[in-house]
């Protein structure tokens, strides 16, 4: 896992957050592992690759 974070807010349907969050609840996963899953699988299914770790020995700018 990444070892910082960002914060990511989003605007959505009061009853879809309930729904989700139940449905997270039920399957014993939090909303944000199950948001971070989705992120890691749209850039997947688009081609785009990211680093989660910064490069060793790589000269700070």
């Amino acid at each position: 896992m990444e070892n910082k974070t960002a914060r990511l807010t989003i605007l959505i349907d009061p009853v879809k957050k309930e729904a989700f969050e139940s449905l997270c609840a039920s399957q014993d996963l939090t909303p944000s592992q199950v948001v971070r899953q989705l992120i890691r699988e749209y850039l997947e299914r688009h081609g785009v690759s990211y680093a989660t770790q910064p490069k060793i020995g790589k000269p700070i700018e």
